[in-house]
């Protein structure tokens, strides 16, 4: 498994995996596409892994994660983070997140993020992470009708 830089051709994996996670932010393939061509920093990674044995002709190497987000100095915005349903517990969402605290750090900036209440293991992977809780924004997401809690990271 490596993260790399996400590019154009994985946004079709990349919408795949995020319909399967009911938590996750949902973007249209134009807004994916927009998020490639927006003149400030973004930062987007993807998690691959090869299948043991390619034949030929096959898709290639699937997408299990991906992180997007965004550099609106002084501080970053997690914009969605998302790990395939079967490859999570397995630590790529650290990763991911890691990488996104490293070029925090090289541009001395914050991150700060929301996510659902009820998002128990995104919200326990942000606090392990040293994020805190900031507030809250009542009734923000809609189907299910839902408060987001509020996180900030800081450098230390």
């Amino acid at each position: 498994m490596k993260i790399r830089p996400a590019a154009l051709a994985d946004i079709p994996r990349i919408m795949s995996l995020e319909r399967q996670s009911a938590t996750a932010g949902h973007w249209t393939e134009e807004q994916y596409r927009l998020a490639f061509q927006i003149e400030s920093p973004r930062l987007l990674l993807v998690v691959e892994a090869s299948p043991p044995h390619l034949k030929p002709g096959a898709e290639g190497p699937s997408i299990l994660g991906f992180l997007i987000a965004h550099h609106l100095a002084p501080e970053w915005e997690l914009e969605n983070l998302v790990v395939a349903p079967a490859a999570r517990r397995k630590g790529l969402g650290k990763r991911l997140l890691e990488a996104l605290l490293d070029s925090a750090r090289e541009t001395k900036s914050s991150v700060f993020l929301e996510v659902r209440e009820s998002n128990a293991p995104a919200r326990a992977l942000y606090e392990n992470a040293g994020f805190e809780q900031t507030g809250r924004r009542k009734s923000y997401y809609a189907s299910p009708l839902e408060d987001a809690v509020l996180y900030r990271w800081a450098i230390a």
